[in-house]
């Protein structure tokens, strides 16, 4: 058999790029993937790693693990990962505030977002209502902050100190010229609790959390941040209720990070799925039971969601007295 110059070169660059495909790098993922969640099990951070989590295990076929490490408002988890390969087998769940306000919040913070991790996918969270007890007789922002002008004493709960909620208070105690007191709780359940027993005089929380309040009648939800939402359609935002700080148009939500250097590849593929879980119909029901209307954003999304207003959230959190 005779071959021509051509057929010769060909065989001779065939040659050449058998071996380099054989050393190719291996398609993710090839083994477990490992979600460490920054809050406790049974809360809305670990509710939708374990979602979403499902949703990446069917469309890999990989199996998912979810380690809770909870402590210093998701710091503790937020350290290990980043002490994780950067190989897209270990991701974290946490809220924003951990990616955010915890630099001004933590003393000596022992990771930066910027310089340790690549967020893949936010996952707005509905924003919290305030609720207000119905010992109060108020369901408007407008006649809360009548009653607070003229009581003794108000309290609102808080599920931690610079989380949105205290934000919140600071913010609405500046512009109406409020003595309004937090009162933080390390959970929105006993937070709750007290606002059904009327220890304190509302609270700022989740949706599903408030459940036996707004069951029971022992308060109302009087405002929710930035938009409407389809569980509480009657209850207006506080902008459209006169509150004007920029603190009302942010969006609070949980997050999907990894390990700064993991190959660019494999955070998209991760991007794509998650945006897809968004949709899928297990994540649909979690929305409902969360109030929540939105899924995890794609990652163009999230890198300019993060861009526009972490500074604002560490500027507001940076004013904690």
């Amino acid at each position: 058999m005779q071959f021509n110059r051509r057929q010769i070169l060909r065989a001779g660059a065939a040659s050449v790029l058998l071996p380099a495909a054989a050393y190719a790098a291996p398609q993710w993922p090839e083994r477990a993937i490992r979600i460490v969640v920054g809050f406790a099990p049974g809360g809305q951070t670990d509710i939708f790693a374990r979602t979403y989590g499902e949703f990446i295990g069917k469309q890999t076929g990989a199996s998912v693990v979810v380690e809770n490490k909870t402590g210093a408002l998701g710091a503790l988890a937020a350290t290990e990962v980043k002490r994780s390969a950067a190989d897209g087998y270990t991701l974290l769940f946490n809220t924003s505030g951990a990616m955010t306000v915890n630099r001004v919040l933590i003393k000596d913070l022992a990771y930066d977002t910027d310089r340790d991790f690549e967020l893949v996918a936010a996952m707005p969270t509905g924003g919290l209502p305030m609720f207000a007890s119905s010992k109060l007789g108020v369901k408007t922002l407008g006649e809360f902050v009548q009653y607070a002008k003229s009581a003794p004493r108000v309290s609102l709960g808080t599920f931690g100190v610079g989380s949105p909620g205290h934000l919140t208070i600071i913010e609405l105690n500046k512009q109406y010229d409020l003595k309004i007191e937090p009162v933080h709780y390390r959970g929105e359940a006993p937070m709750f609790t007290d606002i059904v027993g009327q220890v304190i005089d509302g609270g700022i929380g989740s949706y599903i959390g408030a459940q036996s309040v707004l069951q029971s009648g022992a308060g109302v939800a009087i405002a929710v941040p930035r938009k409407r939402l389809t569980v509480l359609p009657e209850v207006k935002t506080f902008k459209e209720q006169g509150a004007t700080a920029p603190l009302f148009d942010l969006t609070t939500y949980q997050c999907c990070a990894v390990p700064k250097g993991t190959p660019q590849e494999v955070i998209e593929r991760l991007s794509q799925i998650l945006v897809q879980g968004g949709k899928s119909e297990k994540a649909l029901e979690m929305f409902k039971m969360f109030g929540i209307d939105e899924g995890a954003m794609d990652l163009a999304a999230t890198r300019a969601l993060y861009a526009r207003e972490s500074p604002v959230w560490i500027d507001l959190a940076s004013k904690i007295s």
